[in-house]
């Protein structure tokens, strides 16, 4: 077999991933002293000389010569004069002997086993550049092409044809994705794994929302305004808070553009995820008020300590707050870092309304005492509350939310 073939095959892959000629030369020195080391027993006393450019390949064995009857002779670095002689006439006992070795001297076996060697070496090294290129790039945003759908994931080519993965648990739900379709996604994680690199894309992140902000916003690229925090229902509702560090400029309205044009494409990319855009502010309060929106809040009560906010609103607004299958306020509570109770507000009764102690012949005596504990004592103030909020708050079951509410309705109807 050809070292020369070997070699060259080995540089033009170093070349293309922009591996160092240390580098380079250093493993293929490695694999051919294995060989050697096979052979001999020790590399101790060869040169292996190589010119990946050319793909030459040179093997000098070196010898000190040493008279017949010798007890050396037979050490690693010792020639017999008699066996220095076959090389050279005039040799003479000291002198050392300079002998190249053929790669065809080592037989078909050996060479075959250095073949697959480097092949193996050119494997793992791919491997550890791919892990090296992707480990320092968590978070960022990248466009792959699909390669393959399957049950559990999306095998994603990248650009070099490396193949990286988008589980189905970082999809979203609207996701459906065609061979050869182009797709965004983050860099979620990065494993190494039995010496294969696992890259993993998400969709679902956060993260992944952040990226396109900075994308389609020149301010948010250009440092003028700033992504506070993301919060996701993926697929289904997002708050984003942002500030701006212009007072010139409406963060807000930067995001959204006109008419929604800026922000259009996020939310298509998305499967039309609605996205509440909120202008970031220190004062909590004010925060959290932002954070409901679109519903109005009439007050509120902040306990820090317990990190906990009894929010109050009119009798309209209390859906708005809490949004579809309780979306709204969970989300809102995420982006402040509380949790969010939400009542009715109580100057808001009227006397259409009815007290809950009316209904004792109906209700238990305890189911009313734990609606009473959340700060709903009438009819319409449970009314105002979804069943998963009902439950969520209370420790009542769902039949047994379901059962109040249905005798609850049945009075105003």
């Amino acid at each position: 077999m050809d070292s020369g073939v070997l070699i060259e095959s080995f540089a033009e892959f170093a070349s293309s991933k922009n591996i160092d000629r240390p580098t380079m030369i250093s493993v293929l020195e490695e694999v051919f002293r294995t060989m050697i080391r096979k052979k001999y027993g020790t590399d101790d006393n060869f040169d292996v000389i190589i010119n990946p450019e050319s793909g030459d390949l040179e093997m000098w064995r070196t010898r000190e010569i040493v008279d017949d009857n010798s007890e050396d002779i037979w050490d690693y670095n010792k020639i017999p004069l008699a066996e220095a002689k076959k090389i050279q006439t005039d040799f003479e006992v000291g002198e050392e002997v300079a002998e190249e070795v053929k790669l065809v001297e080592f037989g078909r076996r050996l060479v075959q086993t250095a073949r697959q060697t480097l092949i193996q070496k050119i494997k793992d090294m791919e491997k550890e550049i791919m892990y090296e290129k992707y480990k320092d790039q968590v978070g960022e945003l990248i466009t792959g092409e699909v390669y393959q759908t399957l049950r559990h994931e999306v095998i994603i080519m990248d650009g070099e044809g490396n193949e990286l993965s988008l589980p189905r648990t970082e999809q979203i739900s609207k996701d459906r994705f065609r061979k050869g379709e182009s797709v965004k996604s983050i860099i979620h994680r990065v494993d190494m794994n039995n010496g294969s690199p696992k890259i993993t894309l998400s969709r679902t992140s956060p993260v992944f929302l952040e990226r396109l902000f900075e994308v389609e916003i020149p301010e948010i690229y250009d440092g003028i305004i700033a992504v506070r925090k993301v919060v996701r229902e993926p697929g289904e509702r997002a708050k984003v808070a942002v500030e701006s560090y212009d007072d010139r400029i409406d963060p807000v309205g930067a995001c959204v553009g006109m008419k929604g044009s800026r922000i259009h494409s996020i939310v298509r990319e998305l499967g039309n995820e609605n996205i509440d855009v909120i202008n970031y502010t220190e004062n909590l309060e004010l925060l959290i008020s932002r954070a409901l929106s679109p519903a109005k809040v009439s007050s509120m009560q902040i306990d820090r300590d317990s990190r906990r906010v009894s929010v109050f609103l009119k009798p309209d607004q209390v859906s708005l707050a809490i949004g579809k299958g309780g979306q709204n306020i969970k989300l809102a509570g995420k982006l402040v870092g509380m949790e969010i109770d939400v009542f009715r507000d109580i100057e808001e009764q009227n006397d259409e309304d009815v007290d809950l102690s009316e209904f004792s012949d109906e209700i238990d005596e305890w189911m009313i005492s734990e609606l009473h504990k959340i700060g709903l004592d009438t009819a319409k103030s449970v009314l105002a509350l979804n069943k998963e909020e009902l439950v969520r708050r209370t420790d009542l079951e769902e039949e047994a939310v379901e059962e109040i509410l249905d005798i609850l309705r049945k009075e105003f109807e």
